[in-house]
């Protein structure tokens, strides 16, 4: 089954659950507000897309907000702390695929060449 993190008010979140209840595809929507990602997963899911920079929104007000100390963080304890504190952080939606496959944002051609629609 595919897991999608986002936040419940997200638009592209919306977009991305609206898509694939039309294809008939099983999901499950956590927002990760409500429901932190754990540490693990998230170093985890950072790693399948290549490193923190692919998984946190840069261009978002969150980010902008951020001191510059905030903005170097260079662990993975200091990443995931910093998400602790700022969920919004995390491009959205966060999908991980049943194969394990790690994907952010919504884009209908990437989502139906992974599914193969």
């Amino acid at each position: 089954m595919i897991r999608l993190y986002g936040l419940k008010n997200c638009s592209t979140c919306k977009k991305a659950e609206s898509w694939l209840k039309e294809q008939g595809i099983d999901f499950s929507f956590v927002d990760y507000r409500d429901h932190p990602i754990a540490p693990a997963d998230l170093i985890s899911y950072a790693n399948a897309l290549g490193g923190w920079e692919k998984m946190v929104n840069r261009s978002s007000p969150t980010w902008r907000s951020l001191s510059d100390e905030q903005r170097q963080a260079g662990s993975d304890d200091a990443w995931t702390a910093l998400i602790a504190q700022f969920p919004a952080l995390v491009r959205r939606p966060l999908t991980v695929f049943a194969d394990g496959t790690v994907m952010v944002g919504f884009n209908e051609t990437k989502y139906r060449h992974k599914l193969g629609i």
